[in-house]
């Protein structure tokens, strides 16, 4: 059963839904997670807007931001009896899919589970898919968690 389990986590409402299943994985296989978060400066600069230029320093806003998810999310996974570590990916310009497959290797993981937002057309051209990516690049398998939110595509 899986024992290494990682978690991409960026703050969204999917995040938080793919970390309650590998909690709940991990609790079943008496596993391990590692969180992984992985700065995105460009989210952070449209997400700011206009307020910019008040941030002095994007990346240690970024980092101080980061940190705080990545601590909240251990301290979820302790307060359920899950052993976490967390890892936080300060590389510019990195795509998620990249962190992730690094991580499977240098730490190894045996599952990778990932909050994924359903992103479809134009909105999925614009901004890509990381879920898929990581879903073509990962040598483990991928749990992939869909907000409850989301309704399922027809078929």
């Amino acid at each position: 059963m899986y024992q290494r389990i990682l978690v991409p986590v960026d703050g969204s409402a999917t995040a938080l839904q793919g970390l309650q299943q590998a909690i709940a994985l991990a609790r079943l296989s008496g596993g391990q997670l590692r969180l992984l978060h992985v700065t995105d400066e460009l989210s952070a600069a449209l997400a700011l807007g206009s307020y910019a230029p008040v941030a002095t320093d994007i990346f240690a806003v970024l980092h101080e931001a980061g940190q705080e998810l990545l601590n909240q999310a251990r301290a979820q996974a302790i307060d359920q009896g899950i052993a976490a570590d967390v890892v936080l990916d300060e590389a510019p310009g990195r795509r998620l899919a990249d962190a992730v497959l690094e991580q499977v290797r240098s730490w190894p993981a045996d599952l990778i589970v990932l909050g994924t937002h359903g992103r479809r057309g134009v909105s999925r051209l614009l901004l890509g898919s990381d879920a898929e990516q990581v879903l073509r690049v990962a040598p483990v398998p991928v749990l992939l968690v869909r907000s409850a939110d989301e309704p399922a595509p027809q078929a």
